[in-house]
């Protein structure tokens, strides 16, 4: 097992490059099929012909699996080596998938995909807090974001292609070889937190739990909205009359548009604080997808879904940030990716529960006010830090 799980006895340098791009590899993997969510609810409407409601049922079933295994992880992350977890994690999300295949009915659907979110939460929240180890985190969740983004931006362009030439049960064959894949980068990882404190900036401030709290809650608040929004992004764009490739050249604009994002926080850092930037990314996605309600023409859905991805991703390296400067172990960072992956399961429930009794405009007026809700209960924890940065 050594060539797939390493040297026991040399710990491995968090910061150095080929540990990086095994991190930043692997979290990509991790929310493979999120990412390209619009994409996959779109296809269960048109080519598994479950209703829009089924559909979005599936995806908050999938990410309610991811948000299961980040809850374990608070318990577990500190007992178990990261490297035999992350290659348990990604043996589980390619079963999930190849279980997956030539299913059709809901509930039996709607368990599998659980299963395979359980292997990708355990992805999601080990990567990020490997990465929450590293000397420059700003820039690093940047790095993770970006290629995400790239993955991303590249699977929603060819998504109509793929299911018209493959099926869905060939995406969902390419989801599994892509979670083998990361097997062998697995060698590379970090085992723990606190083998690894040593080569990381030290704990030198502690914060109440009070402001961990608030900020914990904010990511949750925030990241319901982002379930509740991405989810039916593309099923949107179909029911304003937009031509099925037009909404995925969209969406693969916005992802590009997203790379940008996450560069400007790759190279703004810390030069201007994070408040500015959180407050600024946060209400201006709010004002995206305010963009999305009422009736829309292609150009006012373009401009929301971009305003909304540029944003977004802004915001992201900065939220993991400041999760990574309450606690150097890594900790908070499992217990943020678990109130972030919750926030994507809650999504797309209240989505689908709104859906089934109203309408779209619905959907995205209350993703509005939880936007700008999550601004304000963030400020205290990022007054606190800025005095320390």
């Amino acid at each position: 097992m050594q060539w797939l799980l390493g040297n026991d006895t040399n710990p491995v340098d968090v910061n150095s490059r080929r540990s990086i791009i095994a991190i930043i590899y692997i979290a990509v993997i991790a929310p493979c099929v999120f990412i390209l969510q619009p994409g996959y609810v779109q296809g269960l409407v048109e080519y598994l012909a479950l209703s829009e409601e089924q559909a979005g049922y599936i995806a908050s079933a999938e990410m309610f699996g991811i948000a299961f295994t980040t809850l374990l992880l608070i318990f577990m992350e500190a007992r178990f080596d990261w490297r035999k977890l992350t290659v348990l994690c990604l043996i589980i999300a390619a079963a999930g998938n190849l279980l997956s295949l030539s299913l059709a009915d809901f509930e039996s659907l709607a368990a599998v995909r659980f299963l395979t979110g359980m292997g990708s939460g355990g992805l999601m929240s080990l990567t990020f807090a490997m990465m929450g180890l590293t000397d420059k985190s700003d820039r690093n969740f940047g790095y993770i974001v970006t290629w995400v983004l790239i993955y991303g931006a590249l699977g929603i362009l060819v998504m109509p292609t793929a299911f018209a030439t493959i099926g869905m049960d060939g995406v969902l064959v390419f989801f599994a070889l892509f979670n083998v894949s990361g097997l062998f980068f697995a060698r590379y990882l970090p085992r723990s937190g606190v083998h690894h404190l040593d080569l990381s900036v030290p704990e030198s401030v502690h914060y109440s739990w009070r402001l961990k709290g608030m900020s914990l809650f904010a990511i949750l608040v925030y990241n319901t909205s982002i379930g509740i929004v991405w989810a039916y992004l593309f099923l949107l764009g179909l029911e304003a009359g937009i031509a099925e490739q037009t909404v995925a050249n969209v969406l693969t604009v916005s992802q590009f548009l997203g790379i940008a994002g996450a560069f400007v926080a790759v190279v703004l850092q810390l030069r201007i604080g994070r408040i500015i930037p959180l407050q600024v990314s946060i209400i201006g996605t709010a004002i995206g997808i305010y963009l999305l309600v009422g009736e829309i023409a292609l150009l006012h859905f373009a401009l929301g879904v971009c305003l909304f991805n540029f944003l977004w991703n802004v915001s992201m390296p900065y939220l993991l940030a400041t999760l990574a400067s309450f606690d150097r172990r890594g900790k908070v960072v499992i217990y943020g990716i678990c109130m972030q992956t919750l926030g994507y399961a809650i999504g797309p429930f209240i989505a689908a529960t709104i859906l089934g009794r109203s309408s779209y405009d619905h959907v995205y007026i209350v993703a509005t006010l939880l936007f700008l809700a999550s601004a304000v209960v963030l400020i205290p924890g990022l007054l606190a830090q800025k005095k320390h940065l």
